[in-house]
């Protein structure tokens, strides 16, 4: 078994995993560590845990030190520096004339390195913008250009839900989502109902979307053809998801009337999970229609 501490350099961002070692780790503490970039300044999301050895193929680094209050001055420092770097990045690239939006600015903890995080519809040649920085901040500089999901998670935000984004406040990794969950769901179709701040699917519609595979699994279709606790053959006008309930027309003295019964009750052929897909209670959709939904699900980053 290993002991790893998770640690999470930038609000929102991923989670790393270090070896502790004798280090008194707790969360929301800050430590240095060694990685890739050099050494950086970073905070304990998590409790310190063990996990088998299979699970890491590369021996974890060390954790260096615990922070100490002179490693807190020089992150604080950094966050301001940060801060002033936004408007002079800004009016350099106004001056350039470049199709590009800046996003955000991460000096690394040693200073040996300022990353520029920018959004384009397309490749920008930002060469000479690396220039005018270099000689403006004397470090080395590193133009990363991300896609709309990512520029919201590091700029953050509040949802529909009035929540604070859940990508920039606790998601590592952006999860998959699909209009299929969107339509499981009994969701309207329409795009500024069910996509985020970033113009995407929200993110949430992933969560429940198990539970509600399979809820509708075990419902009729609309249309379907049940038989009611008394014996008699209806026709499934509508279902209630949550509820497991469903409203059937059934014939009662040569009328027809609308009974509600509990999925329980009635007696019908289920649904497979290879059965054809069930479009009658869809909303119907023009081909242009679909086809801006499906940019919705299909994210460039």
């Amino acid at each position: 078994m290993k002991t790893i501490a998770g640690i999470r350099f930038r609000t929102g961002g991923k989670v790393y995993f270090f070896d502790p070692g004798e280090h008194d780790l707790k969360r929301g503490g800050h430590v240095i560590v060694e990685t890739a970039r050099g050494v950086e300044y970073g905070t304990v999301v998590g409790d310190v845990r063990q996990i088998e050895d299979d699970k890491f193929t590369q021996p974890l680094k060390p954790i260096i030190r615990i922070a100490t209050p002179e490693d807190d001055a020089i992150d604080e420092e950094n966050r301001e520096k940060e801060k002033l770097a936004i408007p002079i990045a800004k009016e350099r690239i106004r001056a350039r004339g470049l199709d590009m939006k800046l996003i955000d600015v991460e000096y690394t903890f040693d200073r040996n390195k300022v990353v520029f995080y920018f959004t384009a519809d397309g490749r920008v040649d930002f060469r000479e913008l690396v220039k005018d920085l270099a000689s403006q901040f004397r470090t080395r500089i590193e133009l990363r250009q991300i896609g709309v999901r990512d520029a919201t998670k590091l700029l953050g935000g509040l949802g529909s839900c009035g929540r604070v984004l859940c990508c920039h406040s606790y998601m590592s990794d952006f999860i998959p989502v699909s209009i299929k969950m969107a339509k499981e769901q009994g969701l309207s179709l329409n795009p500024g109902k069910i996509s985020g701040m970033c113009g995407r699917l929200m993110c949430c519609l992933q969560y429940e979307a198990d539970t509600y595979a399979y809820l509708n699994r075990r419902l009729p279709r609309i249309g379907d053809e049940v038989t009611t606790p008394s014996g008699a053959t209806g026709t499934v006008q509508s279902v209630d998801v949550l509820h497991q309930k469903v409203q059937v027309i059934v014939d009662v003295n040569d009328e027809k009337e609308m009974e509600e019964y509990p999925v329980d009750e009635l007696k019908f052929t289920r649904r497979s999970h290879g059965g054809k897909k069930d479009n009658k209670n869809q909303e119907k959709l023009s081909k242009e229609e679909l086809q801006e939904l499906k940019k919705l699900e299909n994210p460039e980053d």
